[in-house]
């Protein structure tokens, strides 16, 4: 988009000689200088608000007739009476009726006919003023949609893409939802830009994967990039129930009535062995990231555990491996949007970057550091390349102590084995909280106090040589820092945030869409260790990531357990740790047994991605001797978690 000149009003009182005086004075450069944003210079009050419903081609409630998925519009009035065409942000969402979007779970309302007054969220109050379109996508199933909502599959993505489609002149829509008028898109250049969070965030992932043309950049938040990930690990069990309780909570009346077929294809497709099977492949968006033509800007926090940061780190690292533009933000808050963690920095960024990716704007933003990191309660460092130029993995292993279960963690080879019995009641955090302590149930490593800061940067292995005493075993590894800290409360209702009763407003208002919203702040505890990363497996699961198989007992097996990606600087004085154990309560569930396992600690080992690579490590551990400070629980984390996760527009 060609660059646009500022317009200057001089106000009466200038003098004719003054204004001459100016002129000789600015280069000609400065006087034409192209302005580095977009501004507010539109009427939010006399947008345009319309609704289409746009073909996707499928059938999924099989009535026979094309699907058609509601798509809710506000754009400026102005650029269209003047002919100008203008990009889109986009929010595909099964959320708008059932559920709500943002931390006051906003829902879409409508006026007699039929239009969208209440857009929930800020974007439109903002983006729309600015030259933006907004467009809200509901869901096949979904709201005023046709169709079955198949959490993530086909369905699911392709509800998104034929909206891009749309908007770039290759598929059809109409003015209603049953009507033959066409409703055509020529008021958009087509430049589409998709943004949302959790499930909205991950079908921005899905729809980039598929390499739509016209759709430039996303900015998924807290989001699913394989849903195999989200249900399972390595065979292990995440939640006791499947999609299909996702699809039912989400789909509209009318299509619960008709989804039937849909609801047992999700039940008979998604086994709770923890196989992978087609339709967990089909739900796979790493896989097609060399597709990904997008650029991608990616906000998670690290301590999500409703959307672990394994989601993170295999999508990041699969878009670095094909040249993806990226961009990342990593906040210490659970499954919490940066506009309720960083407000002001989070809505001028954001505004940037689709300055940037949309409009064409040089503001700097693509020069600018590749990666922001929380270090502390609202303290934020940043990184030039994530993970960091110099980042190497390090083979760290485990040895024993001179107590049963309270071992050592350093670079030498381990000698002798470790037991534990799997105790389902107890989670990393009462592991961690007995560190150097010899129960029963864990079994632990760690360094001594640290003689340099040591970072970590990215996603870490654990191998594992264990001997189960059961046909079924299953296994977590855990990476802590020991040391006390002041941290964001993630195991807290509001993960890390408290709301507030004041609000601020970001964009334009009118009297049925407020851009007002409640402040939240940083919510805080004091603790004596942090887990940095976790990761599980069903060691069943040992020869193939995919596929599980009873154990013989007595026999020793070998699996290496993948843990999710972080970011963490384990200060001077703190001492890493290293916690192999069962079930971790409440993030994963139990086995069928209740086994006791034998760790080869000559054969087992984890593979952390330091700053600095071993040197690093090998410096921050020199002379380190070993004491045995005693930890205290973070309090609430102990919680046990529901039978089915909430959705999280409700929260």
């Amino acid at each position: 988009m060609p660059k646009r000149t500022r317009f200057t009003t001089w106000r009466p009182l200038a003098t004719a000689a003054t204004a001459a005086l100016l002129a000789t004075l600015l280069t000609p450069a400065a006087a034409q200088a192209a302005p580095r944003g977009s501004e507010p210079v539109y009427s939010y009050e006399k947008a345009i608000r319309e609704a289409v419903w746009v073909d996707t081609g499928l059938d999924g409630d099989g009535d026979g007739k094309a699907d058609r998925v509601a798509v809710d519009i506000v754009r400026p009035r102005e650029p269209a009476r003047q002919g100008r065409r203008i990009p889109v942000i986009m929010d595909a969402s099964p959320y708008y009726s059932c559920c709500g979007r943002g931390n006051e779970s906003q829902r879409k309302t409508y006026d007699a006919n039929g239009d969208v007054v209440q857009m929930p969220l800020y974007y439109d109050n903002y983006f729309v003023p600015r030259g933006y379109a907004f467009v809200g996508v509901d869901l096949a199933g979904t709201n005023r949609s046709d169709g079955c909502d198949d959490v993530g599959g086909r369905s699911d993505i392709q509800s998104a893409k034929a909206v891009v489609d749309w908007l770039n002149g290759r598929a059809r829509a109409y003015t209603t939802r049953t009507g033959t008028t066409r409703a055509k898109a020529a008021w958009t250049n087509g430049r589409t830009g998709m943004i949302g969070k959790s499930w909205d965030g991950t079908i921005a992932n899905g729809v980039a994967a598929t390499g739509v043309k016209g759709l430039k950049t996303i900015v998924p938040i807290s989001a699913i990039s394989s849903w195999y990930d989200y249900y399972f690990q390595q065979g292990a069990p995440l939640y006791d129930s499947g999609p299909e309780w996702l699809s039912d909570y989400v789909n509209s009346p009318d299509a619960r009535e008709k989804c039937g077929a849909v609801q047992q294809r999700l039940v008979d497709g998604a086994p709770r062995t923890g196989d992978r099977t087609p339709l967990w492949t089909e739900r796979d968006y790493v896989k097609d990231a060399k597709k990904v033509r997008a650029s991608v800007f990616l906000i998670h926090g690290m301590q999500d555990l409703n959307v672990r940061m394994k989601h993170v780190g295999q999508w990041w690292d699969a878009l670095a491996k094909h040249g993806v533009e990226r961009k990342i933000w990593l906040s210490q808050t659970g499954h919490v949007d940066p506009f309720d963690f960083r407000r002001a920095a989070w809505v001028d960024t954001l505004h940037r970057w689709f300055d940037h990716e949309l409009m064409g704007y040089d503001n700097g933003i693509d020069r600018e550091p590749m990666a922001d990191i929380e270090r502390r309660p609202d303290q934020w460092s940043t990184s030039r390349i994530w993970p960091p130029t110099g980042t190497r993995a390090t083979t760290v292993r485990p040895d024993r102590g001179t107590q049963a279960g309270v071992g050592t963690l350093g670079l030498d080879r381990g000698h002798g084995t470790e037991t534990f019995t799997d105790d389902p009641k107890l989670s990393e955090t009462d592991w961690a909280a007995r560190i150097d302590k010899p129960t029963p149930e864990k079994a632990g490593f760690a360094t001594g106090p640290l003689t340099s800061d040591l970072r970590l940067s990215g996603s870490s292995e654990v191998t594992v040589s264990a001997t189960p005493s059961t046909p079924t075993a299953h296994l977590s590894a855990v990476l802590v820092d020991v040391g006390p800290a002041t941290i964001r409360d993630y195991a807290d209702a509001g993960e890390g945030i408290t709301t507030l009763t004041n609000r601020t407003c970001w964009g334009a208002s009118t009297a049925g869409d407020s851009s007002c919203f409640k402040e939240a702040k940083a919510k805080t505890a004091d603790v004596d260790y942090t887990v940095v990363s976790r990761g599980w497996a069903d060691l069943g699961n040992h020869a193939s990531d995919g596929k599980g198989s009873p154990l013989t007992p007595g026999k020793r097996y070998t699996i290496t357990l993948d843990l999710a990606a972080t970011d963490h600087v384990v200060p001077k004085g703190h001492r890493l740790a290293l916690i192999v154990a069962g079930t971790d309560q409440g993030l994963i569930d139990p086995p069928a047994d209740t086994p006791k396992l034998a760790l080869d600690l000559s054969r087992t080992s984890a593979d952390v991605p330091f700053v600095g690579g071993p040197a690093a490590f090998a410096r921050a551990t020199a002379d380190a001797a070993l004491t045995t400070p005693v930890a205290a629980l973070l309090d609430g984390v102990r919680e046990p978690r529901t039978t089915h996760r909430v959705p999280e527009g409700t929260q």
